[in-house]
């Protein structure tokens, strides 16, 4: 086998299977003619103009995405639901691909790319996931925010979270450095339940206690221990309390799952509790009292 060859196959196995022109010309010493033999001999096959697969055309949905880039031009991005997919962060498909590219089309996209025009991506905005040239978690997110529903973008943070993503000092930077982009707004409201708590969780007992009283309810007593647990606030006559659910000590995985089961114990002891958010109340106090006022009535 030829070095050339060999420089090609090991191209491939690096690219998920797929190839530019330029890469074959400017870098692994393809002349054209040498190209259109390959062509013919069936080691090469056109998947977009411009771009090949070498030896066969089953490529993985990686090769997808990476032959859709190559096929847009050199500095195009996965980006938007492709984008989302390579992250982790998408559960659908990535097809049709999206690619954005900050440089004008000669040509219309190759059949199956959807192309995206921005001109505004920094260095930042650009990674690479397994070779894949793709767009930052946190211009992935800007894009998304514009395309999904609140509840949908909601899920997909909540998955970055999980996959340990979230830089939030990268998300604001975007969106500050994006401000007229469609999803610019959505995103920062989104990212309210990631920000730092607003009250310490000390701070924010006492606001909601006195809050309650203001409003003419009977004084709740507080850490009140029942059916083994600690409630943060408690009417023992009705047996009713309310948790408030600070980040600081609700924020995990670990947590959520103690809370559902604290929650269930509860429940078995005739106990009725809800779970009031710091930003919640902080939004929105008098909803918040009104709610509980209802609930404490009905006990």
């Amino acid at each position: 086998m030829r070095e050339r060859d060999r420089a090609l196959a090991r191209r491939a196995i690096s690219q998920h299977g797929v190839v530019s022109i330029r890469q074959l010309e400017q870098q692994l010493g393809f002349s054209h003619q040498a190209v259109e033999r390959a062509v013919a001999a069936g080691r090469l096959h056109r998947i977009h103009r411009g771009v090949f697969a070498v030896g066969h055309t089953e490529l993985s949905r990686r090769g997808q995405c990476l032959a859709a880039v190559l096929a847009v031009g050199p500095g195009a991005l996965l980006s938007y639901y492709s984008a989302g997919w390579l992250w982790g962060l998408w559960s659908g498909s990535p097809a049709p691909f999206e690619v954005t590219t900050s440089v004008p089309g000669h040509h219309g996209p190759p059949k199956g790319v959807k192309r995206h025009r921005a001109r505004n991506i920094d260095e930042v905005d650009r990674a690479l996931v397994d070779g894949i040239p793709v767009t930052s978690v946190a211009r992935t997110l800007l894009d998304l925010a514009w395309k999904l529903r609140s509840d949908q973008l909601r899920r997909v943070l909540a998955r970055a979270e999980d996959l340990k993503l979230i830089d939030l000092e990268a998300i604001h930077d975007v969106i500050e450095r994006n401000r007229g982009h469609h999803g610019a707004k959505r995103l920062r409201f989104a990212l309210a339940t990631y920000e730092r708590p607003i009250w310490t969780r000390s701070e924010f007992e006492r606001r909601f206690v006195d809050r309650l009283h203001a409003a003419g309810l009977p004084r709740p007593a507080t850490g009140w221990n029942e059916a083994g647990h600690e409630l943060d606030v408690y009417w023992p006559e009705q047996r009713f309390g309310v948790e408030l659910d600070a980040f600081e000590t609700h924020g995990t995985r670990q947590a959520f799952e103690d809370d559902r089961e604290r929650d269930l114990d509860l429940v078995l002891a005739g106990i009725e509790t809800v779970r009031i958010s710091e930003r919640k109340f902080h939004r929105e106090p008098d909803a918040v009292v009104a709610v509980v006022a209802t609930l404490l009535a009905r006990r």
